[in-house]
Order: structure tokens, then C-alpha cells, then sequence
């Protein structure tokens, strides 16, 4: 009875299944190509990820290694020792003074000595400082000076060759200081001005001025000098002696004792004020000149 009851209950579940459909030889076609397409998309993009993995490690590399070499850069910069600090070291002359346009003025500053100045100096104030001594040095790399001023310094000194190859140098002024001798001025001076001094006649040497044929103004006056300076060039227009302690003059002094005809045409004014000499008892020493000189006749 049981075996009939299986039997009849496999009958009816028979017709309830249905039959699977064919399979189609497209479709594993198109899932071969999908597969291959999914798989080397799979590759290619496995492949970029390493590339781009490998490119980023090796980015990170570097990057780390130019790290590394900074950082050994920095440490060799900061393990080199630097040089010890001079005791004498100056500021900067640019900064301590004013460098415009090849012109340095370092005016009330208190130097003590000449700052070194710029290459392409042509003009140099150094008025009222504490400046004792010049030399050649101070001007050795400063071949194209034209004018210098150390008015208001306490120069007492200065080499015989401060100046000398100095060869564009047309103006010096070395006012107000403490000098008692003069050294060998440049050749193409136009103007020279030394008042103020302590300056003796046995301090200016008798061809100091001979050769300076540009010299136009001569400023010698409030000095200590005894007789006016020799060899006077003849393109002086300006001579101020004022003020000294000249007692005597000679017919060769301005004028030439041997010719009567010669004329002083340059000479425009010549002070001799405040000296103890009396102008009035040496009337052939100024027969050449246009203007008498300034001074006491009497």
C-alpha cells in the first residue's frame, strides 16, 4: 500500500517540472568575451595600480633622498666653521654712511679712519669725524676719485704718497685739522684748501704747488706760515694767505722781478689781511697784478 502511495506521488510531481532549456552557444560566446574583457581590465588595471605604486614609491624616494641631502647639506653648512670675527670690524661703509650715485658721504659718523669705500667712488665727504692719519692705502683701489673733503677731522699726518696717483683727483680739502706739513699734492688739482691748519712755511716744500698748472683756488690762510708759499702756478685766480705770520715778501713772490712787461692775468684776488706785514713797503711786488692785495698798507 505504502509503495503505491510513492508511486502515485511521483506521477503527479512529474509533469509539475520543466524541462531546462537548451544552451545557448551565444551566450558562452559573449561570456568568453565578457570574461576576457573583465580579466584584462582586471590585468590593466592591476598593472596601472603597480606602475602608479611603483612611480609613487619611487617619487617618495626621491623626495626622500633630496631630503636627506638637504638635511646633510644644512648639517656640512652648519659644521663649517666661519671665520672669526675681527675686533676692528667695521660696519659696512654703505650702511654706516651714504653711497648715492658714486658719491659716499660719511659726515659726523666719529671714524677714526678712512672707510673702505666703493670701486665707483668719484666724490668723498668725510667731514667732522676723528680721522687722525691718511695713507696711500686708504685710496690704493680708488682710481677714480675727482673730489675729497675731510674738513673738521684731527689729521696731523698724511703720507708723502697719499695722493700721488691719484690722477683724476681736482679737488682736496683738508680744512680744520692739525696739519704742519703738506705732501706731494696730485697733478690736475683745480682747487686745494688747507686753512685751518698749523701749517709752517718749513712744512710746504718749494715745488709743492710748481707743478699743479690747473690750480685755480689756493686756501692757506689761518695757518702759522712765515713767507708766502714758492713757485706759484700761473693759472691761480684765487690765493688766500690771511691770517698767517708772514712778515716779508720779494719782487719774485707774484710777480718776476727780471720783466717789467709781465702781466698776472689770472689772479683775480690774493688775501693778505691779519699778517704783520706792511703791504705799503713792497710796491714792485705786486707791478704785475691787475687788483692790489688784500691787506694792510700802513
Amino acid at each position: 500500500m505504502k509503495s503505491l502511495q510513492s508511486a502515485l506521488l511521483l506521477l503527479l510531481s512529474v509533469p509539475l517540472i520543466k524541462p531546462a532549456p537548451p544552451p545557448q552557444q551565444n551566450s558562452r560566446i559573449t561570456y568568453d568575451y565578457g570574461t576576457d574583457n573583465f580579466e584584462e581590465t582586471l590585468f590593466t588595471r592591476d598593472y596601472e595600480d603597480q606602475y602608479l605604486d611603483g612611480k609613487n614609491i619611487k617619487v617618495k624616494e626621491s623626495m626622500q633622498i633630496s631630503d636627506e641631502k638637504s638635511l646633510q647639506l644644512q648639517k656640512d653648512e652648519s659644521s663649517t666653521s666661519l671665520p672669526p670675527k675681527k675686533e676692528n670690524d667695521e660696519m659696512p661703509t654703505c650702511l654706516l654712511c651714504v653711497c648715492l650715485s658714486g658719491s659716499v658721504y660719511c659726515e659726523e659718523v666719529d671714524i677714526e679712519v678712512v672707510p673702505p669705500l666703493p670701486k665707483e667712488s668719484a666724490y668723498l665727504y668725510a667731514r667732522f669725524n676723528k680721522i687722525k692719519k691718511l695713507t696711500a692705502k686708504d685710496f690704493a683701489e680708488i682710481p677714480n676719485l675727482r673730489r675729497l673733503d675731510f674738513t673738521g677731522n684731527l689729521i696731523e699726518d698724511i703720507e708723502e704718497s697719499t695722493f700721488s696717483k691719484l690722477s683724476l683727483l681736482e679737488e682736496l680739502t683738508l680744512a680744520e685739522n692739525q696739519l704742519v706739513k703738506l705732501p706731494v699734492l696730485p697733478p690736475k688739482l683745480t682747487l686745494f684748501n688747507a686753512k685751518y691748519n698749523k701749517l709752517k712755511s718749513r712744512g710746504v716744500k718749494a715745488n709743492t704747488f710748481k707743478k699743479l698748472n690747473n690750480l685755480s683756488f689756493l686756501y692757506l690762510d689761518h695757518n702759522a706760515l712765515e713767507s708766502v708759499p714758492p713757485n706759484l702756478p700761473e693759472s691761480l685766480r684765487v690765493i688766500h694767505l690771511q691770517f698767517n705770520n708772514i712778515t716779508s715778501i720779494t719782487d719774485d713772490t707774484f710777480c718776476k722781478a727780471n720783466d717789467t712787461r709781465y702781466i698776472r692775468n689770472h689772479i683775480e684776488e690774493i688775501r693778505l689781511e691779519g699778517n704783520p706785514i706792511i703791504l705799503g713797503k713792497h710796491p714792485n711786488s705786486f707791478i704785475c697784478l691787475k687788483r692790489l692785495p688784500v691787506g694792510s698798507y700802513f
